[in-house]
């Protein structure tokens, strides 16, 4: 699993690669958290690349959501494969994760 990272006036784009799954979920929440800057307004979480996730991958995300909720800092996932997406879907997590289309999709529901 590897991610990268942009920055776009103020909305940090992370991209994953790979999986997230109980190998390696740890070492995905402290790359995410190392990389949003207190200046943040909003993040995303691009998974384009991202071919599969886990239970404890998804305990992570919602870690994360938590954490950025309570900065007031807004939060969004995009581009998820179909079968990241069901994941998504079957756990109620789209219910509680803003879940866009596109990267451009996720920016323009952040600013």
């Amino acid at each position: 699993m590897a991610i990268s990272t942009d920055r776009d006036d103020g909305v940090l784009t992370i991209k994953a690669q790979g999986r997230i799954d109980g190998s390696n979920a740890a070492d995905f929440l402290k790359s995410v958290e190392g990389v949003i800057d207190q200046n943040d307004s909003g993040v995303i979480l691009d998974f384009s690349e991202l071919n599969y996730i886990s239970s404890a991958g998804l305990r992570i995300i919602l870690l994360i959501a938590k954490d950025l909720r309570q900065r007031s800092v807004k939060f969004a996932l995009c581009s998820l494969s179909s079968s990241v997406a069901e994941i998504f879907m079957i756990s109620g997590f789209d219910q509680i994760i803003d879940l866009h289309e596109d990267t451009a999709a996720a920016v323009a529901a952040l600013k």
